[in-house]
């Protein structure tokens, strides 16, 4: 079966439109509520994703759960999912590189991830659009009903993001999917080999499980060109260097490079790759590269097991 090729939304939907002719399987969101610059809230710019995309899959990458109460995301969330026709995927994460986010949220950030592990729980029992009973540690409901449920039986997939080992026990556990970003290939074929460790010892099946990556992406004639686009674009993003270890955490190079770059992240188990256009990811202009890269992505051929 084909790789499902998944990109980092644009803001319009005329260049969202321009993607799904170009054949995208799925578009992504994120966001803060008070980072480093100026960035959309990730539950709006989802939202208006689901009007702007009439094909293709939508999702967050990511969601930081731990800013949101459960009934109030559970309700948004069904509601997207029903405005999209079922085309939701929710990517959820447990934050942290941002502490203003956190203030803004009025939630402490070490409860962060408490505070995930029981919130997607809460997600499914809210989207079943029954009674909901719960005292936890963070979140008490006595009877609440949140309805009406997702179009997706059960609700969308809940795909665990991170980069560590607790957020690969979370996936193990709790998680549809798993979409680590940040990562090598080799790195992304060693957390697979853990999560399938750990999902055995809790007696999961993980045959429908989605193994997807999220990967920042930078081509350019020139190879050193895009690697320094590519330092520069995570530079401004995590406010850090990135010029020493960027080959590491990026797919960097010329168009024949990249594309095999991705490749191998295939044969460490990925199926649904995600890609962050480093030179175009906040602007209507796609990158000039990006239709070959597709083109070329498509003939990857990747087994169903």
């Amino acid at each position: 079966m084909p790789l499902k090729i998944g990109i980092v939304a644009p803001p319009s939907g005329q260049a969202v439109r321009r993607l799904e002719d170009l054949g995208v399987d799925s578009l992504w969101v994120g966001g803060h509520l008070a980072s480093l610059g100026p960035s959309p809230e990730p539950m709006v710019w989802l939202a208006r994703l689901a009007e702007q995309a009439r094909r293709a899959a939508i999702g967050t990458a990511t969601l930081v759960l731990p800013w949101y109460s459960p009934a109030v995301a559970a309700k948004q969330l069904a509601d997207i999912d029903r405005a999209s026709g079922g085309r939701l995927i929710v990517g959820v994460g447990a934050g942290g590189e941002y502490p203003d986010d956190f203030a803004a949220a009025g939630v402490p950030i070490e409860e962060r991830w408490t505070r995930l592990d029981e919130s997607i729980g809460l997600l499914r029992r809210f989207w079943s659009a029954e009674p909901v009973n719960h005292d936890g540690r963070h979140f008490h409901y006595d009877g609440l009903r949140i309805h009406p449920a997702p179009v997706q039986p059960g609700g969308p997939p809940i795909v665990v993001t991170g980069r560590k080992q607790g957020a690969m026990r979370r996936a193990a556990r709790h998680g549809d999917g798993w979409m680590p970003y940040l990562y090598s290939a080799e790195r992304y074929a060693h957390s697979a080999a853990t999560i399938t460790e750990l999902a055995t010892q809790h007696g999961r099946d993980l045959g429908s499980f989605r193994w997807m990556a999220y990967v920042m992406v930078a081509v350019d004639h020139d190879p050193s060109a895009a690697r320094r686009a590519a330092a520069e674009f995570l530079g401004g993003t995590y406010d850090q260097d990135f010029t020493e270890f960027v080959e590491r955490v990026t797919v960097s190079g010329t168009l024949d490079q990249a594309v095999e770059g991705l490749r191998a992240f295939v044969r460490a188990g990925v199926r649904h790759i995600v890609l962050l256009p480093c030179s175009a990811s906040r602007s209507d202009t796609l990158a000039p590269w990006l239709p070959d890269l597709m083109a070329q992505l498509r003939e990857t051929e990747v087994s169903d097991g």
